[in-house]
């Protein structure tokens, strides 16, 4: 029987990684799918890693519709096994309804891989929904760590240096590096307690440097 599997993890657990290495296990026992994604710090239309690994991908836009996608390829004569689906914290709710639908009417599997919450710590509607509707749920095993060792929880969005906890919910970023001048818009994965306290690696090395105490206010 066809599942939905929902694979998710902070930014930087290895969700795409994972992803690439589900559809070359699938593949490599002859089985056909498709790659499909959103947002990719790459650019369009490709699912990168960032051990380096990329593969080409359908760009999934607010109005891709996956059903008719899978009906019209099958109508075609097209073969198509699974799905891949990364980024999917960005689909639509409708758009993960389509998905259970391919899964239960087509009997075809369903991987998708994502992030749960947004830099506010709010769920993704998308994720939101994979949650409820998912057969299969995983929590990805190999963990981000936040700059003091700990768990890493929460994804934290800074801009130009600074954490931020307001403003448009798809910004495309990366993890930020410790090598060069902050980005324009950059990510970091925290663990709650400094997520709460807005305690970036950045602005951690500075408190260490200042006089002054850390904010451990509320």
């Amino acid at each position: 029987m066809a599942e939905l599997h929902f694979f998710t993890g902070t930014m930087d657990s290895g969700k795409s990684t994972l992803a690439l290495q589900t559809n070359h296990n699938h593949a490599s026992r002859g089985r056909v799918g498709r790659i499909f994604t959103t947002h990719d710090r790459a650019g369009e239309a490709i699912l990168s890693s960032r051990l380096g690994l990329a593969h080409d991908a359908i760009e999934v836009g607010a109005d891709f519709d996956f059903w008719r996608y899978v009906v019209d390829s099958l109508t075609a004569g097209a073969r198509v096994d699974y799905l891949i689906c990364d980024e999917a914290q960005f689909y639509t709710t409708y758009q993960i309804d389509q998905l259970a639908k391919v899964v239960d009417e087509l009997q075809i599997d369903v991987f998708a891989f994502g992030i749960l919450s947004d830099f506010r710590t709010r769920l993704f509607p998308g994720s939101g929904r994979l949650v409820e509707l998912a057969d299969r749920m995983n929590v990805l095993q190999v963990e981000a760590l936040c700059w003091c060792g700990k768990r890493a929880t929460h994804n934290a969005r800074t801009e130009d240096g600074v954490m931020v906890v307001e403003g448009e919910v798809i910004v495309v970023g990366d993890v930020d590096s410790d090598e060069g001048p902050p980005a324009e818009v950059a990510y970091e994965v925290l663990c709650r307690q400094h997520h709460r306290r807005r305690l970036t690696s950045a602005r951690a090395r500075a408190v260490a440097l200042s006089p002054e105490p850390l904010p451990f206010g509320s």
